[in-house]
């Protein structure tokens, strides 16, 4: 029997409410609809899915509202929402969230980084501000959206907030494309090294099919880079996560959740259920009561 799942990295969303300028309809045209909680509900129930972990795409507190609304479904255990981390009223928007009237849990917060013209200077300005303190003072996570070549700035931010738990979002976007030993993956490859070094920093599987040939990818062009993250930062720090409805790009939720299944396979039961859940319910500390 499969050990239990919970999917790290699922989105919702309604194009009417919230326009997601980021998706272009010729080229993501599989993806280019709403995608409501009712359809993740049914996507996971079929793939057997126990819980999952709603993630911000959008700058924008009205989203994170929304998000918690949907939070209240049986399948979503949590939402990682937005607040702007230089405000200094960021600790006060964070309790108010934490009392959000849905009772969905908050259970961290992510920027999207890369709308920013320099997300390696934004992510210095965060650091320097107020934002992850009241994370940390709170228990809650700080996802991150980089590409590698912020990587060095983020190693230099996080090292400097030992207490807050940062978990690096699709695999700090791994070059797949590009072919390990690329130039490119030899990159990354190195900069996630440094990263990994820091106990406080863990990484989702998550978007890697989509990084690679939307229309031929296999598991074998995703191994290497799984075993490079796994051998860094060990199953304990690695989360599984879909990236639902964004890897719809590269196939459907089935093809993705077994992909991820195979590429752990070779895994002890224990380190298996860690990256397939428990990484992500102790992460996001979804063990806590609703």
């Amino acid at each position: 029997m499969s050990e239990p799942v919970v999917d790290a990295h699922v989105h919702v969303w309604d194009l009417a409410r919230r326009p997601q300028r980021w998706i272009d309809p010729v080229t993501m045209s599989e993806i280019a609809r709403d995608h409501p909680v009712g359809e993740l509900e049914a996507e996971l129930r079929s793939a057997h899915v126990t819980g999952s972990v709603l993630v911000q795409v959008l700058n924008d507190p009205g989203e994170t509202d929304d998000f918690l609304w949907a939070g209240r479904s049986p399948v979503v255990d949590g939402v990682v929402g937005w607040v702007d981390l230089l405000d200094p009223g960021v600790g006060e928007a964070l309790d108010a969230l934490g009392a959000h009237p849905s009772g969905t849990p908050l259970v961290g917060v992510r920027h999207q980084a890369l709308a920013e013209a320099d997300p390696a200077a934004w992510l210095a300005r965060a650091g320097a501000g107020p934002g992850l303190s009241a994370l940390e003072e709170r228990g809650l996570a700080c996802d991150l959206i980089l590409r590698p070549e912020h990587l060095d700035v983020a190693r230099d931010v996080l090292g400097a907030h030992p207490g807050t738990t940062f978990v690096l979002d699709h695999a700090g976007k791994a070059p797949v494309l590009s072919g390990w030993g690329s130039a490119d993956a030899d990159h990354w490859a190195a900069r996630v090294a440094r990263l990994a070094r820091l106990p406080h920093v863990l990484v989702k599987l998550s978007g890697l099919t989509t990084m690679g040939d939307l229309a031929r990818w296999e598991v074998a062009d995703l191994r290497p880079w799984v075993e490079h993250l796994l051998e860094l930062f060990g199953a304990d720090r690695v989360l599984f996560g879909s990236d639902w409805p964004v890897s719809r790009r590269a196939g459907d939720y089935a093809r993705t959740l077994e992909a991820a299944r195979a590429l752990v396979a070779g895994l002890s039961p224990g380190e298996r259920a860690a990256v397939m859940g428990e990484t992500a319910r102790r992460a996001y500390r979804l063990e806590t009561p609703r």
